[in-house]
């Protein structure tokens, strides 16, 4: 049984990613959902798709192999729309690369688009 749903799919996703497998099965939450779409946006993966086994369903995701890391934040850490520069440097390794999954009351986005829109928010993941 697992106990966060969105730290295990992001370690499968990550461990399948490096093996250089075409893709992986996770299970499925909504928040898993969203973080799935902005990796694809960012492209990071080829996409994804709902499954449903009448278990709560799962999630077929297909890799491309660009994945160097990803790991979820634990705890969630609140980010004010002023700190995005220290919570960059912070978490990636360059100024540019890789990207900060974010949740905020306008929907789960990247940094850029945060830092874009003004707002802040609280740290999901991050992926390089």
């Amino acid at each position: 049984m697992a106990v966060d749903i969105l730290a295990d799919a992001l370690n499968t996703i990550k461990l399948y990613d490096r093996t250089g497998k075409a893709e992986c099965t996770v299970k499925f939450s909504k928040l898993l959902k969203e973080v799935l779409k902005q990796l694809e946006n960012a492209g990071y993966i080829e996409g994804y798709e709902y499954i449903e086994d009448y278990k709560g369903g799962k999630l077929k995701v297909k890799l491309k192999g660009k994945i160097k890391e990803l790991k979820p934040i634990k705890p969630r850490q609140p980010v004010k729309r002023y700190e995005w520069f220290r919570i960059e440097a912070q978490y990636l390794p360059a100024v540019g690369y890789g990207k900060l999954i974010v949740t905020t009351p306008e929907g789960v986005m990247t940094n850029e688009e945060a830092r874009k829109r003004g707002i802040g928010g609280r740290l999901i993941a991050y992926v390089f």
